[in-house]
């Protein structure tokens, strides 16, 4: 829908940029969009309803259609989240406090790991130091 005129969290079309460098990950297929492709920029808000914790940041996505990652393990670049926010969250989209934290890209899964140790956590977000939005890690 974004693609075809549809808008973002703040009600405003995607501008469309030129990929630069090697950081323009693609929060759909969670793929690296290639430096000179074409890139929709956008805010994303990942909640289904607006609430206090519900955070709302900058996204990229493929200006052309691909596929949805569903894999049960983080892409390799993940590796090279220098840093990544992490937090963990309850069943009412409100963050599990002493689940956040800011570690290294190299760390993620076994946070991710410890984080769904609290039984309150229903799923767990990471973003980048940019506040960007990157996934959402559900329990298996």
């Amino acid at each position: 829908m974004l693609r075809k005129g549809g808008t973002d969290a703040y009600n405003d079309i995607p501008q469309v940029r030129i990929a630069e460098g090697l950081s323009n990950p693609c929060r759909h297929c969670l793929q690296l969009i290639g430096e000179g492709e074409k890139k929709l920029v956008l805010a994303y808000m990942p909640f289904d309803t607006k609430q206090p914790y519900a955070e709302t940041g900058p996204i990229f996505l493929h200006q052309q259609e691909c596929g949805h990652y569903n894999s049960d393990i983080f892409p390799p670049w993940f590796m090279f989240l220098e840093p990544a926010i992490i937090r963990g969250y309850d069943d009412e989209n409100w963050i599990v406090y002493e689940t956040g934290a800011v570690i290294s890209g190299s760390d993620i899964e076994k946070k991710c790991m410890t984080i769904f140790q609290n039984k309150d956590v229903e799923f767990v977000h990471i973003r980048s130091k940019y506040n960007c939005f990157q996934c959402k890690v559900e329990r298996a």
